[in-house]
């Protein structure tokens, strides 16, 4: 009566392979896990923004949505109470706005 290939002995290189590829996948399931930790807990503490500069004096039906600091400038994205955007280029030390550029609704 043959033996089937299942009914032979395994080897003891094959033993140590299995082992090594089962320990492989163990610790690479370990790091994605670690990593995609670290990045929630680092990217949930981000700082909240600055707030304006009190010379900044923006319309009455606008508000400010995002702000960005230049060398003596400061640039403030605006949305007013209809949802038109803006970005207002304002001189830092005086409060006076040296520009300002309308965005365009998306299509």
């Amino acid at each position: 009566m043959e033996t089937a290939p299942e009914d032979y002995p395994e080897s003891r290189r094959l033993r140590q392979l299995r082992w090594l590829v089962t320990a492989l996948t163990v610790t690479l399931i370990v790091g994605v896990i670690t990593i995609v930790g670290l990045l929630v807990i680092r990217l949930s503490r981000l700082a909240p923004p600055p707030p304006l500069p009190a010379t900044v004096q923006l319309p009455p039906d606008e508000r400010a949505l995002a702000l960005t600091l230049g060398s003596d400038w400061l640039a403030v994205v605006t949305v007013d109470h209809l949802g038109a955007e803006r970005i207002r280029v304002i001189d830092r030390v005086s409060g006076a706005e040296r520009g300002l550029t309308l965005i365009a609704p998306r299509d």
